[in-house]
């Protein structure tokens, strides 16, 4: 039996798995539903019981939710997938369209609510990296990378004056001392699940969440080792 369309406005149900955090939040006509919880590991235990209990508190099933959006990196290439994982099952399960929004827009949209000046998204990638993407409300302004700050500063877009994110400290200090003003926006080490929620209206319907890494994974095989054999 086919599930029937949703009426719109249907709620949304985000999830947030990709950095420092645990989140949840479901959007209806009359009602926002968060949970959040910090955490640097552990995602895929937490998240399917608060999915439920966010579930339970907003009075729904899976099947009334219209819309299922996801965070898709960059981030924790173990984070990313449980939250991916996840939204792919449910939107299978239910019929219901799934899209991913990439954390660095997340970050935008948290500090800037989708309007007003540019704004720069950087966050720590280590290796002397930073993950950056710049935007003007929800359309962007740049390519997401992961890139070197003097790089990033080099074709920093004039109009950008404002950067959030983890690593917004160490790229306004060198900026100043390039003689270059930014302004450290204050944002959570996560995003905002309900900024996700609000951003996958954007999303055409027919999406499909994959992973967004911007370069390959730190962990890698060891060249030549070998099984011992008894």
């Amino acid at each position: 039996m086919s599930n029937p369309t949703p009426t719109n406005p249907a709620p949304v149900l985000a999830v947030d798995t990709a950095l420092s955090a645990c989140s949840v939040a479901i959007l209806t006509e009359t009602r926002t539903i968060t949970r959040s919880e910090p955490m640097q590991r552990g995602h895929a235990e937490a998240l399917m019981p608060m999915l439920q209990a966010a579930m339970e508190d907003a009075g729904l099933a899976y099947r009334d939710i219209g819309r299922f959006a996801v965070t898709i990196g960059p981030g924790t290439f173990t984070g990313v997938r449980v939250g991916v994982a996840a939204i792919r099952g449910l939107a299978v399960a239910t019929g219901r369209p799934a899209v991913g929004v990439t954390t660095l827009q997340a970050f935008a949209e948290t500090a800037r609510g989708g309007t007003g000046e540019p704004v720069l998204v950087a966050l720590d990638a280590r290796r002397e990296e930073v993950y950056a993407q710049s935007f003007l409300g929800r359309e962007p302004l740049s390519e997401a990378r992961a890139i070197a700050i003097p790089d990033l500063l080099d074709g920093l877009e004039a109009r950008v004056a404002a950067v959030c994110g983890s690593a917004a400290q160490a790229v306004q200090a060198q900026a100043a001392a390039r003689g270059r003003a930014l302004t450290v926006l204050d944002v959570p080490p996560a995003p905002d699940p309900v900024a996700i929620a609000e951003l996958a209206h954007d999303y055409p319907a027919d999406t499909r969440p994959e992973p967004l890494y911007l370069r390959p994974a730190d962990a890698k095989p060891q060249a030549g080792k070998r099984i011992a054999r008894r």
